[in-house]
């Protein structure tokens, strides 16, 4: 093999070996502590943040199981919470203290407000299995 079919080979080569050219890979959540009979479960992944802005890929199930495919491979965290209401929302206090079952990755936001550095994990093919816990933050009323 000489000349351009060489070069283009060589070149696709080196793509493949370059950081910057990982595949995206899949994030499996599994969330328990739901409370029997108390609404679906919503997940988002986050990325660079916990606002709503930085959380966009989501999803909602009963069993808590999700599947996040072709995530391309960065720095993520999983924030997730009961819908009890089924008002599609976290309701909160006066104060911001979550009224519904919640959790994060890694359990941050458990000793105070949540931040993305606690909760976040790296994402490298061919993917993680993260698995979050809900918690009350107040007793139930």
């Amino acid at each position: 093999m000489t000349g351009p079919r060489l070069a283009r080979l060589c070149g696709a080569l080196l793509l493949l070996a370059l950081p910057g050219a990982a595949r995206a890979a899949a994030i499996q959540v599994e969330v328990d502590g739901a409370e029997p009979g108390g609404g679906p479960i919503l997940v988002t992944i986050c990325q660079g943040g916990l606002s709503g802005a930085a959380c966009s890929l989501g999803d909602k199930s009963r069993d808590g199981r999700f599947l996040f495919r072709d995530v391309p491979p960065g720095t993520y965290a999983v924030a997730a919470f009961q819908d009890t209401n089924g008002n599609g929302q976290l309701d909160r206090t006066g104060l911001g203290l979550p009224l519904e079952p919640y959790g994060l990755s890694n359990d941050a936001g458990r000793r105070g407000r949540p931040d993305f550095r606690d909760a976040a994990f790296s994402l490298r093919e061919p993917g993680a299995l993260i698995r979050v816990r809900l918690v009350r933050a107040l007793p139930r009323r």
